[in-house]
């Protein structure tokens, strides 16, 4: 199974477009790179403070991979249906009852997807007339992810609603293959009967 395989999740397949895989599989890889540059960036940060040269500018480098990590992460949890999203109460349903809370559900996240956009884009503005120090950056670099993650949201979320208008929320999952957890004995016999 090809790497690509494995990070582009093929669970709720009915709720997505094959055009968006790519699109998942690129935040999936964005989201590890960025997560081991954070890792790597403290790392670094710990070892020159403990060394006694610190170097001032990991700080900003370890702000800036760790806001966008959790941003994009964000995006692409939603269209993974493990993020923002209320699974216990709308799988506990079915019929008509499970297609209206499975709308309702999405048309929220459609409303917080709006709001980063929206509130986001202002931020990033305002974001030029503040710097960074020491490297004088404009903090709107730290906001540039906000909107752009609100975009992503929102896409995943429209695609979901026509999907599950079209398709139905109510899939039965297979199985997963990989899941499958050897049965251990639990009959130990010992040298002693009675």
């Amino acid at each position: 199974m090809a790497i690509a395989d494995r990070l582009v999740l093929q669970r709720q397949r009915h709720l997505k477009w094959r055009a968006l895989d790519r699109l998942e599989l690129i935040l999936m890889m964005l989201c590890g790179v960025l997560c081991f540059g954070f890792s790597l960036s403290v790392t670094a940060d710990i070892v020159t403070r403990t060394i006694g040269h610190p170097w001032l500018w990991l700080q900003e480098v370890t702000s800036t991979l760790f806001i966008y990590a959790i941003f994009i992460g964000a995006a692409v949890a939603t269209r993974r249906n493990d993020h923002l999203y209320l699974t216990a109460l709308s799988e506990a349903m079915h019929g008509r009852s499970r297609t209206f809370v499975e709308i309702v559900i999405r048309l929220v996240v459609l409303g917080v997807a709006f709001c980063l956009v929206w509130y986001g884009y202002q931020n990033y503005l305002r974001g030029f007339g503040s710097f960074r120090l020491p490297s004088g950056t404009p903090i709107a670099s730290l906001y540039a992810v906000i909107p752009l993650s609100g975009i992503l949201i929102g896409l995943f979320t429209i695609e979901q609603l026509v999907n599950g208008i079209r398709n139905g929320f109510d899939h039965p999952e297979p199985p997963d293959d990989d899941l499958a957890i050897p049965a251990v004995s639990t009959g130990a016999t010992t040298g002693a009967q009675p």
